[in-house]
């Protein structure tokens, strides 16, 4: 019965490449952004008046910040995609981002630019329901793989936002970066609206809002797996995004040049081409060794990684270095996803998987939080922080692979 139910809701919807190659589109192109406001951020503030000895602090101040403004509204999203569609809630994400971009552009302090920043993170939440139609409409045996594609092509967006935005950013300025951006979110939300059909059944109207997006909270509580899983994830990926913040300040600090956004752009980007084939590649490892092995031996492998660029005082080493981090780190994220979907029952999985960003959303809450201690004495610090963060994550993660499937 099941088989024929899914058979019947590949045809009836879009075909599962049609869809990879849309999501990873959409998600290169909101990342393409997301990683250029990132990259650019401190070199940016002083433009705000924010004076050089502070920027550490308010990167780590405006990310943390900024990132926990949208938590609050994600089992929302989960429920409103149960109610009214999955399709109208992932456009959802790139008209928050359009009036985020276009707010950015033109403001005139660093307060408004901390709001535009806020108004963003009430797009979280659209790459889980991605994965969670793709998880339904892609033949099983392709299911690690076609995740492993729509999540490559996020470090592949922030390498290529990066490498692209930095000699704009050097010749016309950030704010006619962010205002170029808009536009293509723009042609992003027409693409989805009219590019592909969705066969998602609906549930059932019965319940407010507010009861639905509890359940979909209750149920990852409840779970024994889950509830485990989640704050493990937070911890992994806490350590990645506590570096990726912060490589900008590092590359301006190993480079004596004067076009300093197209050297920040050239060291993102140089992580982002080994993310272009790591991920899908481990993803695909995923599907023929398994989904637990594959995460936890990339996370013991995440572990050593993330020590080495501490001791790269030189840009090309720290390049090369920081590059290889981030490909693997990217190829476990993607393959963690594999492992959240199969965790969960086909009825509760697109509500569970709105939650799938939740790690990288907590790390870029507790990760720049963190950075704002580190920082204080030496930006490198915050490698050996994400080894350690790796660590812990490992160990949670050993100890939820022992916890039973949720139902």
């Amino acid at each position: 019965m099941r088989g024929n139910t899914e058979a019947e809701r590949a045809r009836s919807s879009s075909g599962w490449r049609r869809l990879v190659v849309l999501f990873s589109l959409a998600g290169l192109c909101e990342v393409c952004t997301v990683g250029q406001v990132t990259a650019f951020t401190p070199l940016h503030l002083p433009e705000l008046q924010i004076d050089q000895t502070q920027v550490a602090f308010w990167v780590g101040a405006i990310t943390s910040v900024s990132g926990f403004v949208g938590l609050p509204f994600l089992p929302f999203w989960g429920a409103l995609a149960d109610r009214y569609g999955r399709k109208p809630l992932i456009i959802r994400t790139y008209v928050a981002t359009f009036a985020a971009l276009g707010l950015a552009a033109i403001a005139p302090n660093v307060w408004i630019f901390a709001l535009a920043r806020s108004l963003q993170s009430l797009g979280l939440g659209n790459t889980g329901l991605m994965l969670a139609t793709l998880a339904e409409t892609a033949p099983p045996a392709r299911v690690g793989f076609a995740f492993g594609l729509v999540n490559g092509a996020n470090p592949v967006g922030a390498f290529l936002g990066p490498l692209i935005g930095g000699p704009v950013i050097d010749r016309v300025g950030f704010g006619t970066l962010l205002a170029a951006d808009a536009i293509v979110m723009a042609f992003i939300i027409a693409l989805l609206a009219f590019g592909y059909r969705d066969a998602f059944v609906l549930a059932s109207r019965a319940g407010s809002l507010t009861t639905m997006a509890r359940d979909g909270v209750t149920f990852i509580v409840r779970s024994r797996r889950l509830r485990v899983l989640f704050p493990a994830y937070f911890v992994l990926f806490s350590g990645w995004m506590l570096a990726y913040i912060y490589v900008p300040l590092i590359v301006a600090d190993l480079y004596a040049g004067t076009d300093q956004g197209t050297a920040v752009g050239l060291v993102l980007g140089a992580g982002g081409v080994v993310a272009l084939v790591a991920t899908p590649a481990i993803g695909a490892l995923s599907d023929r060794f398994g989904q637990w092995r594959t995460l936890l031996s990339g996370t013991v492998v995440m572990c050593v990684l993330w020590l080495l660029p501490y001791f790269a005082r030189e840009l090309v080493a720290f390049t090369v270095l920081w590059a290889l981090a981030n490909g693997i780190v990217s190829g476990v994220f993607s393959v963690s996803f594999n492992v959240l979907a199969a965790s969960t029952s086909e009825a509760q999985r697109g509500r569970v998987m709105t939650f799938g960003y939740l790690p990288a959303n907590m790390g870029f809450v507790i990760g720049p939080a963190i950075g704002t201690v580190v920082t204080s004495t030496d930006v490198f610090l915050v490698f050996p922080t994400a080894s350690v963060l790796a660590a812990l994550g490992l160990v949670a993660i050993l100890y939820a692979q022992r916890q039973p499937t949720a139902v």
